[in-house]
């Protein structure tokens, strides 16, 4: 697995910030990152695996996790950037964060675990290769996790 000082992110979406994203002390409220977090996992598959048939494949959070690191208030501007750390049989390792565009400070981390899901069957399923291989071109790397052999 990589660690945070390795990820490079190639992909930044730029977040307008909307009016009931800030809370009565000024700040953008921490429920809210969230919703960026998921913009930035739908524009960062619309650009790394186009084709897909939502209709019947999905990727669903298993886990997820957040630093948050420093404030956002309204008058910041800022972008989620994603990125794809690991990738297992069914399930891959994405990080995100949220960054301030004028200064590059990191505002928020976070860690999910993502399963790919067959939404006819209702149950996980592996990722296609045509998924592993878009993503570690997209990513520059091979990012499929490695098989530890216990002897």
């Amino acid at each position: 697995m990589i660690t945070m000082e390795e990820i490079e992110f190639h992909h930044t979406l730029p977040i307008q910030l909307r009016f009931n994203d800030v809370d009565k002390f000024g700040h953008v409220n921490n429920t809210v990152y969230f919703s960026f977090y998921d913009l930035g996992k739908t524009e960062y598959f619309a650009a790394v695996c186009p084709g897909v048939d939502w209709e019947k494949d999905g990727i669903v959070v298993v886990h997820i996790e957040a630093n948050f690191l420093t404030q956002i208030f309204a008058s910041d501007h800022i972008a989620v950037q994603t990125a794809v750390s690991e990738i297992g049989t069914k399930s891959f390792h994405l990080i995100q964060r949220v960054i301030d565009t004028n200064t590059q400070e990191v505002k928020c981390i976070c860690k999910s675990v993502m399963v790919t899901f067959d939404l006819e069957k209702h149950e996980s399923k592996p990722l296609s290769e045509e998924w592993i291989e878009a993503i570690c071109v997209y990513e520059g790397r091979d990012l499929r996790k490695k098989k530890t052999s216990t002897t």
